[in-house]
């Protein structure tokens, strides 16, 4: 029986970077050689794989205090700190009918561990149908099916960090619901370059500890996966949707509009109000362009999303909570978009990359106009860039140093704290341990 163990245990961990998922919530394709591979380890050890990833990281930011997306604020009194960034388990059961079939059921359970407390961030089912392999059912907590950043694994992203826009509009990227995709997954169907995912989801996701609204979202995804250009050019792209809002506990609800020559947010105070949907409607495309070379590839991607967000005075982030009795609804329109540039240097194991990536969560507004006397635009008004650019470093499979600089830009407004460029930039010296 110990044989058996240890033997089972070498094996699962020798061979589990096979189920290391580059999209958070790919299915398992048995056409593959990877899916060959797991099939017929899970035909042997029970269907159960163990994966997962540590990084712990170093950070220096450009000065005491800063605020940022680049694993949070730092403290009052410190620009220098060492973190545990991310610290995932994650198990996998896959269930496969017979031999020479996909998938028919899978269910993951992935939890994260790191000094500031231990977080479940997986935890769904997934049912496949085998007659016409076209569809499968998940329900759970999963992520969103809606962004190609939101979506890429951070153990697989190159930038430290997704950018501004992500973090502010979803959090976290999970949140409980129902999905169903249609993804062809014979080489015989002429769709089988096509997936769409289509669910329904609280809202809140892991920003609050349960749902506090009866009212759900509606999130989409259409992706054409990269398809050959050519012998050495691949090609992907996809558009999202997300419908959904907050139900409004209070009378108060304020959009931005011109009255005369300033910009300010207006009130609307009517009862009516109580009851009414506050919107989260976002709309997104992107695309990824791979170029094979002697010695790796080049790769470009793009990803622009705009809509309307319901947020705080203070912030353009998806509330935890809804507002007490006092309190009122911000209505945003926002847009924001990311570029990668990515190179291989002389082999695969060398990368450097650089990544633009901007948030403008008040499209109506310019920064001068932000702060002005009588007007009561603020802080979660302000646009910010962000250029980050690094060299990632693959040690062995299983381990990588990522060194990265986020230089961040804000507008200039009349508000007294950002009359110039705040200093919050942001260096990332980062180890990933991998099995």
């Amino acid at each position: 029986m110990l044989r058996k163990l240890l033997l089972f245990l070498a094996v699962t961990l020798s061979s589990s970077h096979l189920l290391q998922a580059q999209y958070l919530m790919d299915m398992v394709d048995t056409t593959t050689e990877m899916g060959k591979g797991m099939l017929s380890l899970y035909n042997r050890f029970d269907n159960i794989v163990l994966t997962g990833y540590i990084q712990p990281q170093f950070q220096v930011a450009e000065s005491k205090g800063a605020k940022g997306f680049a694993g949070g604020d730092f403290a009052a009194n410190s620009n220098s700190r060492f973190m545990l960034r991310r610290a995932r388990v994650r198990f996998d059961y896959i269930h496969f009918p017979k031999i020479g079939t996909g998938p028919s059921l899978q269910f993951v359970f992935q939890f994260d561990a790191t000094e500031r407390g231990v977080n479940v961030r997986d935890v769904w089912g997934r049912i496949s149908e085998n007659k016409m392999h076209l569809f499968a059912f998940t329900t759970g907590l999963f992520a969103r099916p809606f962004s190609y950043e939101l979506n890429l694994s951070s153990g697989d992203r190159e930038s430290p960090e997704r950018g501004r826009m992500s973090q502010t509009l979803m959090k976290v990227e999970r949140d409980l619901g129902a999905m169903i995709t249609f993804e062809p997954r014979t080489k015989e169907n002429k769709l089988k370059f096509l997936k769409i995912d289509a669910g329904i989801f609280n809202g809140p996701g892991l920003a609050a500890t349960t749902d506090y609204d009866s009212h759900k979202d509606l999130i989409g995804r259409i992706v054409i996966k990269p398809q050959d250009l050519n012998k050495k050019m691949t090609l992907g792209a996809a558009v999202s949707m997300f419908y959904g809002g907050l139900t409004q506990n209070t009378q108060y609800v304020y959009t931005t509009q011109s009255a005369g020559s300033l910009k300010s947010f207006i009130i609307d105070s009517a009862v009516s109000n109580i009851g009414k949907l506050s919107p989260r409607k976002y709309y997104g495309a992107d695309a990824q362009l791979k170029i094979e070379n002697k010695h790796g590839y080049t790769e470009l991607r793009a990803e622009f999303i705009t809509g309307t967000q319901t947020g705080s005075f203070n912030s353009s982030e998806t509330p935890g909570a809804l507002f007490t009795r006092n309190e009122a609804y911000y209505i945003r329109k926002f847009s924001g978009a990311y570029f990668y540039f990515l190179q291989h240097l002389g082999s695969t194991r060398h990368q450097v990359g650089i990544k633009y990536d901007w948030y403008d969560p008040n499209t109506g507004v310019e920064g001068t106009e932000i702060g002005k006397p009588g007007s009561n635009l603020n802080v979660a008004d302000i646009r910010f860039n962000t250029l980050g650019f690094g060299y990632i470093y693959f040690i062995t499979e299983h381990a990588k140093l990522v060194l990265w600089f986020d230089k961040i830009t804000n507008e200039k407004t009349v508000l007294p704290e950002y009359t110039g460029d705040v200093k919050d930039n942001v260096f990332t010296c980062r180890l990933q341990f991998r099995f």
